[in-house]
């Protein structure tokens, strides 16, 4: 049974709830991983619907745990259950609010989305930890969206340190910006000590197997909490090119914008590649998608009775423009039965992008996709259509930084927002989605899942 969400509308309610229930990172862990065997023959399979791995532990005399991003504690959770006491040490960050109650690892929080002096600490923590591994030991490490913020380690050399703040700074830049989850990630690579494939060199000589849960569009490991474990492709070159292009250069502190001209002077050694012997002993499994949260709402669905089209689980753009497109495809399905007539569900999930106009604003990419939709549907003269609801929902329950996890439209929201246009404009020319969709009472909020499988949208066009 899915999660009962405030949404009033039980179809739409069931379909969003289902989603995050599949995407439940406890659960995904609890699916994957088996302990088989005891003592010096026991082993560790991880199973995934892409692929099959198995480890032998007798081969280890240390296995440490370490735990970084949203989703990260409540992995613990499971994660505890099925290794007990052969868990050595560990520590696990995660973001304020997100914990869970963990019995043989330290549990840490921090800051997020802009780094704080706790990510620091923790980043401090954990590097100390890692500092004392060696070919014997195993270190298994849990990765989820957020993970980029929350272990902060600016990049220092023998010539060279940034500062948090400097990082800080940064990151509140491409926040602003526009750039997308890539772009920023280049960025955040190049400018830290642990970023970009650093922390996979810390875990050599060890084994690290590395349990992933996408909250990137497309599930590319090396964007996933800023691809820590994972090989960079990407290069000081092109961090000083998504800069330049996106307006920030001449902003960035003066520590961060010398760092990545020297990087691409070739004065300072790139990110590892594919070829760097840190990957030698090391695992990465994808264990958790967006497509998985798509599917069980897909599932559900159906067994409230629509013909159910999943669009596609790589939606990016603009919010406010990609809002256009879910009222476009109701009057579709409505006017002519285009994909079939209703009832029909359509989903989508991904991750948008929101350029902040006004920094006073509050609200998150899926409160501006949804006023985005809302005013679509509020501009014309027919009456609103009472068999049209739409929801566009973060599965970590936190929308940009407020406490809705997005919005949902009904016919009774649209009558609402047609009888003052001009309210709905200013908030969208101000990025106010969240005050305004308060207003309206058409927040979706779920409280923190503690997990992060990107965004989903869901519409449905009943009879």
């Amino acid at each position: 049974m899915s999660r009962s969400l405030a949404i009033p509308h039980e179809a739409l309610n069931s379909i969003v709830g289902a989603a995050l229930e599949r995407a439940d990172s406890a659960d995904i862990i609890s699916r994957c991983l088996r302990l088989e065997g005891t003592g010096e023959s026991a082993s560790l399979s991880v199973t995934t619907e892409d692929e099959s791995l198995r480890l032998d532990l007798g081969g280890f005399d240390r296995l440490f745990v370490i735990g970084i991003g949203k989703a990260a504690a409540r992995m613990a959770c499971s994660l505890e259950a099925v290794l007990g006491e052969r868990i050595t040490d560990g520590i696990v960050v995660t973001k304020y609010g997100h914990r869970e109650e963990l019995s043989r690892l330290v549990l840490l929080e921090a800051g997020h989305p802009v780094p704080d002096e706790a990510g620091v600490g923790a980043a401090r923590r954990l590097e100390a930890l890692l500092a004392d591994v060696n070919e014997k030991t195993l270190v298994i490490s849990l990765v989820s969206g957020g993970g980029s913020a929350l272990l902060v380690s600016p990049y220092h050399d023998e010539q060279r340190a940034l500062s948090l703040g400097d990082l800080q700074e940064v990151t509140r830049l491409l926040l602003s910006c526009g750039a997308t989850i890539q772009e920023t990630n280049c960025l955040r690579k190049h400018l830290s000590a642990v970023k970009g494939g650093r922390l996979a060199r810390l875990m050599a000589p060890a084994t690290s197997l590395n349990l992933i849960l996408s909250d990137v569009v497309g599930d590319d490991l090396g964007s996933i909490a800023s691809g820590i474990t994972a090989p960079d492709t990407t290069t000081y070159g092109e961090a000083l090119e998504i800069a330049r292009r996106h307006g920030i250069l001449d902003s960035l502190p003066a520590a961060a914008r010398a760092l990545i001209e020297a990087g691409d002077r070739g004065e300072i050694p790139e990110t590892p590649g594919p070829e760097d012997p840190a990957f030698d002993r090391v695992y990465n499994v994808i264990v958790g998608s967006n497509t998985q949260a798509l599917q069980a709402a897909a599932e559900a669905a159906r067994a409230e009775g629509f013909y159910t089209v999943a669009l596609t689980s790589r939606l990016v753009g603009e919010a406010r423009e990609v809002g256009k497109l879910f009222p476009a495809l109701a009057r579709d399905v409505r006017d002519s039965g285009m994909l079939a007539a209703p009832p029909v569900c359509v989903l989508a999930g991904g991750e948008t992008t929101v350029t902040i106009r006004d920094p006073e604003g509050r609200g998150g990419r899926n409160q501006e996709l949804c006023l985005s939709a809302l005013r679509e549907l509020a501009s014309g003269t027919a009456e609103p259509d009472d068999g049209v609801v739409f929801a566009s929902v973060a599965t970590d329950g936190n929308d940009g930084p407020t406490d809705a996890a997005g919005g949902y439209i009904d016919a009774d929201i649209v009558r609402r927002a047609a009888a003052d246009p001009g309210a709905l404009e200013r908030a969208l020319a101000g990025n106010d989605s969240y005050t305004y969709l308060d207003s309206l009472g058409a927040l979706v909020r779920t409280g923190p899942t503690n997990t992060n499988v990107c965004d989903i949208q869901v519409l449905l066009v009943s009879p």
